[in-house]
C-alpha cells in the first residue's frame, strides 16, 4: 500500500542545506522550485555558465523575474552566484551531443520539464568527433527529448560563435543544418523552435575563444527570454501565482488490484483529459507529486479534479488547471485509499477494471481494491 508516511520522511530527509557562493558546484542538489513551469537548461560548459559561473541563467532567470514569470529551472547540476534564484541546470562542461544523448532519457524522466533549452554541439567541433554526422546526432537527440516529453517546447539553439578559424567554419557548416532538423520535426507535429543563437554574439564576446564574457552571456540570456515570449506556455504567464511546493517526489502510482498506474490519456495536457488505469511506463503522464496544499500534481500545473465538482458515484476523475478549489484536493491515507474531500468519497477504477483504458472515478469509500493504491 502507499506508504505516505515513508515518502514525507525521506523527502525530509533529503534536505540539503546549501551555501550559495560564486562557483558553487554539485553534482546533485535539492531543486530551488517555487512550483513554478520547469525549465531544463541543457548542455555543454556554455550551459553550465564555465569562466562566468551562471552563465546566461543569470540574466535569463533575473529577465523571468523582472517579467514577472514563476519558473522553475530544474536539473541535476547546480551551480552559480547568489543573483541566481534557481542554480538547478543540466550542463555539462566537455560533453558532446552524443554524451547528453545517453543521459537524456533519465533526466527528462526525473525531472519532467514543461521547457527544453538546448545549446549543444561546441564540444563535437572541439574535439573534432565526426563533426559531418554532428547534425543527425541533434537531429537524435531531439527525437529523444520529444519522445520522453512530448509535450514539452524544445528550444534548438545554434551554437555561438568560436574564435578558432577552422573551428568557427565547422561551426557554421553546423548552424547551417540545423534549421532544416527543426522544421522537420515542426512538420512531423513536434514542438519544437529555433533560436538563432550564433548571430547574437561575435568573438569579441568571447573570454577564452570558447565561452561567452558576462557580457556575452547575458546577450544569450536575452536571445533565450525572447524566444519564449514568443512562444506561449512556455515559461506560463506572467504573474501567475506559484504552485504549492511538492510534498513528495513525482511518481507512479499504481492501482494495488491490477499493477497498472494512474495515466492521464493519451499523454494529453489539455483540461478535461480523462485519467485511467495503463501499463508503467515511467512516462510525465504517469508522474504524480503530492502538495502541501492536498494535490495530486501531473505535469507540474495541471491536478487531479473530479469533473465539474461533482460529489455523485460514477463522477469521473480528470485533470485541470490547478486552482485552489476542494474538487482537486486529496487525502492519503494509511491503508491506501485516497479520498476526495469535496464530495469524502474514493479514487476508484470503474467497474474493478484492470485493463488497459480502464476509468478512474470517485464512489462511495468500500474497502475494495480497486480503490487501494501504492506507489510503484
Amino acid at each position: 500500500m502507499l506508504n505516505w508516511k515513508r515518502l514525507v520522511s525521506a523527502a525530509l530527509g533529503a534536505v540539503t542545506i546549501l551555501v550559495l557562493t560564486v562557483g558553487v558546484t554539485a553534482t546533485s542538489a535539492g531543486a530551488e522550485s517555487n512550483g513554478g513551469v520547469r525549465v531544463m537548461p541543457l548542455g555543454d560548459s556554455i550551459t553550465e555558465g564555465t569562466q562566468v559561473p551562471g552563465g546566461y541563467r543569470i540574466g535569463l532567470w533575473q529577465r523571468l523575474a523582472a517579467g514577472r514569470y514563476t519558473v522553475d529551472f530544474v536539473g541535476s547540476q547546480f551551480n552559480g552566484p547568489g543573483s541566481l534564484g534557481d542554480h538547478d541546470h543540466q550542463g555539462h562542461p566537455g560533453w558532446r551531443i552524443d554524451q547528453i544523448d545517453a543521459n537524456i532519457t533519465g533526466w527528462a524522466r526525473t525531472h519532467n520539464p514543461r521547457t527544453v533549452l538546448l545549446h549543444i554541439g561546441t564540444n563535437d567541433i572541439l574535439q573534432n568527433y565526426n563533426v559531418a554526422g554532428a547534425p543527425q546526432r541533434l537531429s537524435t537527440l531531439i527525437d529523444r527529448i520529444t519522445a520522453t516529453v512530448p509535450e514539452a517546447d524544445v528550444f534548438v539553439a545554434t551554437i555561438i560563435p568560436l574564435s578558432n578559424a577552422g573551428q568557427a567554419a565547422a561551426a557554421r557548416t553546423f548552424n547551417a543544418a540545423v534549421p532544416g532538423i527543426v522544421q522537420a520535426k515542426v512538420n512531423s507535429g513536434r514542438r519544437v523552435h529555433l533560436v538563432d543563437m550564433h548571430s547574437k554574439l561575435t568573438t569579441s564576446d568571447l573570454i577564452d575563444g570558447i565561452h561567452p564574457t558576462a557580457g556575452g552571456y547575458d546577450k544569450m540570456a536575452a536571445a533565450w527570454y525572447a524566444a519564449l515570449q514568443a512562444v506561449p506556455g512556455s515559461i506560463g504567464q506572467p504573474g501567475a501565482t506559484p504552485s504549492p511546493t511538492p510534498s513528495s517526489p513525482a511518481g507512479p502510482i499504481r492501482g494495488v488490484a491490477s499493477g497498472r498506474c494512474l495515466d492521464v490519456a493519451n499523454v494529453s495536457q489539455a483540461n478535461g483529459a480523462a485519467t485511467q488505469l495503463w501499463d508503467c511506463n515511467g512516462r510525465s503522464n504517469q508522474q504524480w507529486a503530492s502538495t502541501a496544499a492536498g494535490e495530486l500534481r501531473v505535469y507540474g500545473g495541471k491536478c487531479l479534479d473530479v469533473n465539474a465538482a461533482g460529489t455523485a458515484d460514477g463522477t469521473a476523475v480528470l485533470i485541470w488547471d490547478c486552482n485552489g478549489q476542494n474538487n482537486q484536493k486529496w487525502r492519503l491515507n494509511a491503508d491506501g485509499t485516497v479520498t476526495a474531500l469535496g464530495s469524502n468519497k474514493c479514487l476508484d477504477v470503474s467497474a474493478y477494471g484492470t485493463a488497459n483504458g480502464s476509468k478512474i472515478q470517485i464512489w462511495t469509500c468500500h474497502g475494495g481494491t480497486n480503490q487501494k493504491w501504492a506507489r510503484a
